[in-house]
């Protein structure tokens, strides 16, 4: 180990004195590479090998990290996505709610924060909820929201979308990315989404349409159902109104073909 050890100090001896041009000769060359190492010789090339090492390790492990994908051209792709498969699949045009329920669960649901979405709603009534009715006002607020997500596709045909410039800073962990519907017929709806950065990427936490927040839209009624019954009876409330949803779809319009 010793002779590694002094085989390295010395060929990094050699090579900074050519690096630096000062003059040294063959045997000179020889007895640096042979000369016996001192202690801070040794420390001086386990300090350099440990900070090569470190550095390479860092650059991999940087370059193995995924990207997280910016806020408004995450709702760009997965909104044109939607757009494309209600434009284009037979099963979503004709009303198979299957298919519907299939292309809200893969393309929407991963994007979206249901846990902090139903907290909103709540409001000041979800702290004092405990852990259980808590699982389940998100659970059942979730499933209301595929729902909602699932009868809006049905009624998509030839509408198109407009994003306005996202205004943010860098380092903004919270941003609103503004969008327009252009319909053939018609003013253009107001869609707009507010989405919080985490550590798997950029989560919507709510939903503006035509100026009305969704979670202040919800949160009013939500406030009545608690008023009556408790945070039992808001969550009664969302599992009969989803079990009314689950068996009466909306159903898909005809399609119409522009101006």
């Amino acid at each position: 180990m010793q002779s590694v050890s002094a085989g390295l100090v010395g060929k990094t001896l050699v090579f900074d004195m050519m690096r630096l041009n000062v003059p040294i000769s063959l045997p000179e060359c020889i007895a640096k590479l042979l000369t016996k190492p001192t202690h801070r010789q040794i420390m001086t090339i386990s300090r350099r090998f440990f900070i090569l090492a470190l550095t390479l390790s860092l650059s991999v492990a940087h370059a193995n990290q995924p990207q997280i994908e910016a806020p408004d051209v995450l709702i760009k792709r997965i909104s044109q996505e939607v757009l494309d498969l209600a434009k284009t699949d037979k099963r979503v045009q004709s009303g198979d709610q299957d298919r519907i329920m299939e292309v809200v669960l893969t393309k929407i649901i991963p994007h979206v924060n249901f846990q902090r979405m139903t907290a909103m709603a709540v409001g000041r009534f979800w702290r004092d909820a405990t852990p259980e009715q808590q699982a389940a006002l998100t659970k059942e607020f979730r499933t209301l929201l595929i729902y909602t997500y699932s009868g809006a596709i049905s009624q998509v045909r030839n509408q198109k979308l407009e994003f306005k410039p996202m205004r943010a800073a860098p380092d903004d962990d919270e941003v609103e990315v503004r969008s327009m519907v252009l319909q053939p017929r018609g003013e253009p709806i107001q869609l707009n989404y507010r989405l919080e950065k985490t550590a798997t990427g950029w989560k919507i936490f709510d939903v503006n349409i035509l100026g009305a927040w969704l979670i202040e839209t919800y949160k009013g009624s939500f406030s009545t159902e608690i008023g009556k019954g408790g945070i039992d009876g808001l969550i009664k409330a969302l599992v009969e109104r989803n079990k009314r949803l689950a068996v009466t779809p909306a159903k898909p319009t005809k399609t119409k073909s522009a101006d």
